[in-house]
């Protein structure tokens, strides 16, 4: 690739026209923020289950005392030998994030429905320290739409990114919002705030927003899919 090679005087202008349609952009994201923060909730009446390395735990004590609940859907269902590449290049990225995100009453976690062994024995080969819990055995990642019955996927059916459709995993990546006001006792209802699928969950990889910076992008087109390059940081 090459791009036209001009003056400093020249590049400047073309730099100062390309500024004023970034701040453009970064008003209309501050806008779509505020946006997502203003959707009604949704009431979560089931009694979810998981298991972490301490034990069992309600969706209420994944809070771990705050208000605010950041799901990452992470694809390793029950029967996988590994996690997914893509939700792996995902989580290169969650190291040392959850300490900040709770001085802004934001609980972190990944959830799988593989079992808690085959979890830590993944997150130990990969070398990961965040929280990651086992929804074994719960309707958790159904009824939020990041993993599909057999029949879903036999009869391409599944409800994903909302709505349905055809050539799914049985588990998905996705992000999920809860909120609970942690005043309000052990009985405090938990709200569902935001759900996200597909390219919704670019904005937790930084490696992609560093990509987006340099000549040649996310290099991407021509490959059969878009994350075809991505390997498990140890298959390199």
């Amino acid at each position: 690739m090459q791009n036209p090679v001009v003056s400093r005087e020249d590049w400047l202008k073309a730099r100062l026209d390309l500024l004023e349609a970034e701040k453009a952009f970064t008003r209309e994201r501050d806008a779509l923020t505020r946006r997502r923060r203003a959707m009604p909730w949704v009431r979560v009446e089931k009694d979810y289950r998981f298991e972490g390395p301490q034990g069992p735990l309600s969706l209420a004590e994944l809070f771990d005392g705050r208000s605010q609940l950041l799901v990452y859907h992470f694809m390793l269902g029950p029967d996988w030998k590994d996690g997914c590449p893509s939700c792996s290049f995902w989580a290169d990225n969650f190291e040392g994030i959850p300490v900040h995100l709770a001085q802004r009453d934001v609980t972190f976690t990944a959830i799988s429905r593989a079992a808690l062994p085959e979890i830590e024995a993944y997150r130990d080969r990969m070398g990961w320290t965040f929280p990651w819990v086992s929804s074994f055995g719960s309707d958790f990642n159904f009824d939020f739409h990041a993993s599909f019955t057999p029949e879903e996927i036999a009869q391409e059916r599944a409800y994903y990114n909302y709505r349905h459709v055809g050539g799914l995993a049985t588990d998905m990546v996705g992000i999920s919002v809860f909120y609970r006001d942690p005043e309000g006792g052990a009985a405090a209802p938990i709200y569902h705030t935001y759900s996200c699928y597909r390219r919704g969950v670019d904005m937790l990889n930084g490696a992609y927003h560093y990509l987006d910076l340099v000549p040649k992008g996310r290099d991407e087109d021509g490959l059969d899919f878009a994350q075809a390059w991505v390997r498990r940081h140890d298959e390199y």
